[in-house]
């Protein structure tokens, strides 16, 4: 979103403006959604704390300081959200939604196969983030899937750059190791099936 219409939306929302507040929320739902369920693997988990961070930022969007981006303080607020509710229950991986996002296989042109395929590849790649430390899932998601540089990410995170370079190049070797170690295995699976 253009900073100059995220900046009117932001004071018509202040003013009482609903339909702005509305518009700010759908302009950044599906990429705070998509940060937090990357995060914790769990769609319940990521549905209540992107609620929750929408309702704090609204009743406290009189207090945003244009000097900065809106969405690192509202990613910021879904991330302390986020780190509260995993502070009070462990997470459970749900394969099954993880891997039906983004697919849709009403569309004309896709096939069984291809829609089974991107689930498996969305199966795994969800197993592989959940397998490394909480640091390098978050860098690997924010630098990643939300396109963050790193200097905004060290910002986010309160961790020098250098720090953020180590963890994200750290997670990206405990990646290549879980993936290459998943092929291996689907590899010896199809040599045993026939």
């Amino acid at each position: 979103m253009d900073r100059g219409v995220e900046r009117d939306l932001i004071e018509r929302a202040i003013a009482g403006d609903r339909a702005a507040a509305g518009d700010l929320i759908r302009g950044h739902q599906r990429s705070v959604y998509a940060y937090i369920l990357r995060m914790s693997g769990r769609p319940d988990l990521a549905e209540d704390v992107v609620q929750e961070a929408f309702v704090r930022v609204l009743n406290n969007l009189h207090r945003f300081d244009f000097r900065f981006r809106f969405s690192t303080w509202l990613f910021t607020i879904a991330r302390r959200l986020y780190l509260n509710a995993m502070a009070k229950s462990r997470p459970a991986y749900d394969s099954d939604f993880v891997g039906a996002m983004g697919v849709d296989a009403s569309r004309p042109d896709s096939s069984m196969y291809a829609t089974e395929r991107q689930s498996v590849q969305r199966d795994a790649i969800q197993k592989a983030l959940m397998a490394l430390t909480d640091e390098q899932r978050e860098i690997i998601v924010l630098f990643h899937q939300q396109d963050w540089p790193i200097a905004l990410i060290s910002a986010h995170l309160d961790m020098p750059e250098g720090t953020v370079k180590s963890h994200l190049h750290r997670g990206r070797k405990r990646l290549r190791v879980l993936f290459k170690d998943n092929n291996k295995l689907s590899e010896q699976l199809a040599g045993v099936m026939p």
